[in-house]
Parts: C-alpha cells; sequence; structure tokens
C-alpha cells in the first residue's frame, strides 16, 4: 500500500446508489438501476451469488422469501422445501418474479444475471460495486467464480468492477482468481478485533478499499486507514447530515438508498 499522500487515482464517482436504486424500485433488478440512472447516479452497488449450476445472480438475502416468488409455483408445494437461493438452478431461478413485492408497477421484474448487468453498465458507462454475497458453504467460490466472470465481462473496460464482500473466504477467493480486479473489504461492526486487526485482513487482500457502516468512521479511524493508503467508503448513507460528517472527515464514497434526495455531483 502507498501512503495517503500518494495514493492512486481513484476512478470511481462519491455517490453510489445502493443495490440501484435504494428503496425506489425493486432492489438488485434492472428497473432499479434504471431508476438510479434517470436520477443521475454513475455508479451502483449489487449484491452477487451463485445459483447451484454456477450462474452469478443478483440477490441481497440467502433466501427467495422476502423479494421473489415463483411465476410458476408447484401444484403441490412441498412445505420442508428450501427457499435457499443458492440451492436452485438458474433455469429455475429464471422464473421468479422479483418485483411483485416492491409494488403492482414492477410486478413481473426478473432477477438479473451479473451478466446482464454487465451489459446494462458497460454500455451507458456506468460503474459497479460487485458485493459478493456467498452462500453457506460456498464462500471461496463464490469470490472465485464471480471475480472470474467480472473479469471476463469488463475485458478491455477502462474501469474495472470494485470488488467487495464481509466474507474474507470470498475475497480470498476472487485475489486468487483475478488478482487485477480492485477488491474492498466490508465491516458492519469492529466486534472482536481492533480497527488495526481489520485493516491488517485488508492489506493481506491487496484491497484497495475498506467500504464500512458509517458509523464506523471518525477521527481515528480515518487517520489509521489513510494511513495505510486506504479509499473510505460508507454505507448506507441516507441521513444528510451524516453524509456531510463523512465529507468532512475526508472519506472517498457513500453508498445511499436516497437516490432522489442526493445528488450525484455533489462534492
Amino acid at each position: 500500500m502507498t501512503e495517503k499522500n500518494a495514493l492512486p487515482a481513484w476512478p470511481y464517482p462519491r455517490w453510489i446508489a445502493h443495490r440501484g436504486a435504494g428503496t425506489l424500485a425493486p432492489e438488485n433488478t434492472l428497473a432499479a438501476f434504471r431508476l438510479g440512472a434517470g436520477y443521475g447516479y454513475r455508479m451502483f452497488e449489487c449484491d452477487v451469488k451463485l445459483s447451484r449450476d454456477g450462474v452469478p445472480f443478483l440477490l441481497h438475502d440467502d433466501t427467495l422469501t422476502r423479494t421473489a416468488q415463483s411465476l410458476t409455483p408447484p401444484p403441490n408445494p412441498d412445505p420442508q422445501a428450501s427457499a435457499v437461493a443458492g440451492e436452485y438452478t438458474w433455469h429455475t431461478l429464471a422464473q421468479y418474479d422479483a418485483g411483485a413485492w416492491h409494488s403492482s408497477a414492477y410486478a413481473g421484474e426478473p432477477l438479473p444475471t451479473l451478466a446482464q448487468i454487465a451489459r446494462f453498465c458497460i454500455r451507458n458507462g456506468y460503474l459497479l460495486n460487485i458485493e459478493i454475497k456467498p452462500t453457506v458453504g460456498t464462500e471461496r467460490t463464490t469470490g472465485e467464480v464471480v471475480a472470474h466472470h467480472a473479469a471476463r465481462l469488463w475485458q478491455g473496460v477502462a474501469v474495472q468492477p470494485l470488488l467487495t464482500s464481509f466474507d474474507i473466504a470470498a475475497l480470498e477467493g476472487a485475489m486468487a482468481s483475478q488478482p487485477e480486479l480492485p477488491r474492498g473489504l466490508l465491516i458492519h461492526a469492529l466486534e472482536d478485533q481492533s480497527w488495526v486487526q481489520w485493516l491488517g485482513h485488508a492489506t493481506r487482500l491487496h484491497c484497495q478499499a475498506i467500504v464500512c457502516n458509517h458509523a464506523l468512521w471518525n477521527t481515528e479511524s480515518v487517520a489509521l486507514a489513510k494511513a495505510k493508503g486506504f479509499r473510505l467508503l460508507s454505507y448506507t448513507v441516507n441521513d444528510a447530515l451524516e453524509a456531510q460528517r463523512l465529507l468532512d472527515l475526508g472519506t472517498d464514497g457513500l453508498i445511499s438508498d436516497r437516490v432522489d434526495y442526493f445528488k450525484p455531483e455533489m462534492k
């Protein structure tokens, strides 16, 4: 890592739309990306996991229960059947409605693949933060496969997607698979580890960024992370006073649901 006075150029904008358009559209869908873009956002955050047959697709939760429902439910559903998304093939997942839970206006919106989101972003010059969301037991494999597909899909594109995860094994897989892709370590809470320990993980993983719960950034943590040469991003920033606090601290990126309130050109 370089010292804070010699940070390499950072190609990403300050404002990033959370899951496409925050809560204004069904999260992690192409419709959400289109809406976020309509508000002027040029970079989006999304969650990516693997189907049982290895197709990277967008979904935040481990299960389909909250944000997706089958368009062709079985006539005699098995009450013991798993709702874990990663246990289904992509052929099955492609039959799910990922929009009706949000509102009738989005009924029929499908779960998108990473390839579909990549096409949308690349053709329109948008940037992407891919949060790797592995199904339990597939952490390293998910990191490897998502990174492999990202490198393939963005081959020849000037600015590569930023790969992030809370899961260290997933980031290890991404690093082993495609070491040239930029990475960021997600941190929700310090728990039983100090900032020094978390920064040690990020250094070992050759991360370019620390992406953490906005409340964790303060004068001390910002100084520690900057001294190690990391870029500093925050999630999920929906309050104007908190956004200003983070900007005053000198952080580099804010992931927000409030795409209708925060203007992406704001400094």
